[in-house]
């Protein structure tokens, strides 16, 4: 009597385990048995809810499957599947968590190209927030914290796994994240100039041009530089900058007509028209030449020219 009453204990906890299933346990023989099944449903019922859009509830069911079978079949999976549900319920942060995880704990893992680049990912949206998402709100200027971290975390999957299938999206965020960053270098170093405060000017501008030299606050960058050393009676490397902008963007729209740099204190200084002051200074700029232009110096002649004209 006693040995039918344990049985029919344990058959109960079974049924209970195993959420009420129509499973006929007289085909399970042993307990691993009993367990891989019990996870396999689990995990089954996590990716049913994932697919349906309730990431609660499959967060829930895939972070049971990593409480009560740590060493299961589907645990590693589970893991990974967890970066990617609570990137899509928009919990960047627990995405960012559950990615940094999964790499610590399987370095070596053939998918762990996929944790990285999820990692990456959520610190990008966490950059962005919800009103850049859903209203277009300028990103530069925010705090770019997220932005530098997910710039590292792309570059640390590109270094890692070059020839990742996310290899190719990565260097394309890598690209934006960067504009957004010198973007943001860019209005702390135009702050500083219209403050007057021209030796951190400097400095800001030409952090730009030296670690973002491929985006699109470069030329702007130069003009900060140049203008600030100018204040500051430092000709030499006003003079230097000014000869990289005026290469590398003639087109810049600093300049006139007669090819030199209108500095940014002359044009602020100057008589505007109401329409040059509502556009922004974009339309009706004044057509008289502001008291303050630098002339890009010419390149001094080198030794072997000299020699030549000997």
């Amino acid at each position: 009597m006693k040995t039918i009453r344990v049985f029919f204990i344990g058959v109960l906890v079974a049924w209970f385990v195993t959420g009420c299933s129509s499973l006929s346990f007289s085909n399970i023989k042993t307990k691993e048995e009993l367990e891989l099944t019990s996870e396999q449903k689990l995990y089954e019922a996590a990716q049913s809810s994932i697919r349906s859009g309730n990431y609660t509830v499959g967060i829930d069911r895939l972070e049971a499957i990593e409480t009560h079978f740590p060493f299961g079949q589907y645990a590693e999976q589970a893991q990974l599947e967890l970066i990617y549900a609570n990137y899509m319920k928009s919990d960047f942060e627990a995405a960012t968590v559950a990615a940094s995880r999964f790499i610590e704990l399987h370095p070596k893992h053939p998918r762990a190209d996929y944790a990285y680049y999820m990692r990456g990912l959520a610190s990008y949206e966490k950059n962005r927030g919800f009103f850049d998402r859903f209203l277009g709100s300028p990103q530069a200027s925010r705090d770019v914290t997220a932005a530098k971290q997910a710039f590292i975390e792309f570059n640390e999957l590109l270094e890692k796994y070059p020839n990742s299938l996310y290899a190719k999206d990565a260097k394309a965020r890598m690209l934006h994240l960067r504009n957004i960053i010198a973007e943001h270098e860019l209005m702390i170093a135009q702050f500083y100039l219209n403050h007057d405060t021209w030796v951190a000017a400097a400095n800001r501008a030409a952090g730009i041009v030296e670690n973002f030299p491929s985006s699109s606050s470069v030329p702007e960058a130069l003009a900060i530089v140049v203008e600030a050393n100018y204040k500051l009676g430092l000709d030499k490397p006003a003079n230097d900058a000014l000869r990289v902008l005026a290469l590398n963007f003639p087109s810049y729209d600093g300049f006139n007509n007669e090819g030199r740099l209108v500095l940014r204190d002359a044009i602020k200084n100057r008589d505007r028209s109401l329409a040059n002051i509502m556009s922004f200074g974009l339309l009706d700029r004044p057509a008289v030449p502001p008291p303050l232009e630098i002339h890009i110096p010419e390149s001094p002649r080198t030794a072997e020219a000299l020699d030549d004209e000997r």
